[in-house]
């Protein structure tokens, strides 16, 4: 899944996926096109990082998400 998140005309987009040898991958793609990606074992701490991710974000002024499923 794909979420995007705007900010005085600026996006960053995060993803959660899973990853191609097993266990879930968190990608975070700046403004600039800069990625960092963070693996979990299991889906209950992606959902966490998720989470803290998102009101992190936000406190910083970022609106959203605005996002679908691929």
């Amino acid at each position: 899944m794909f979420w995007w998140f705007e900010r005085k005309g600026q996006f960053l987009r995060y993803e959660a996926r899973e990853g191609a040898n097993g266990g879930y991958e968190f990608c975070v793609i700046d403004p600039d096109g800069t990625e960092h990606v963070e693996r979990f074992a299991d889906s209950a701490e992606l959902t966490k990082r998720q989470e803290e991710f998102e009101q992190r974000i936000t406190s910083e002024g970022w609106t959203g998400p605005h996002g679908w499923n691929v």
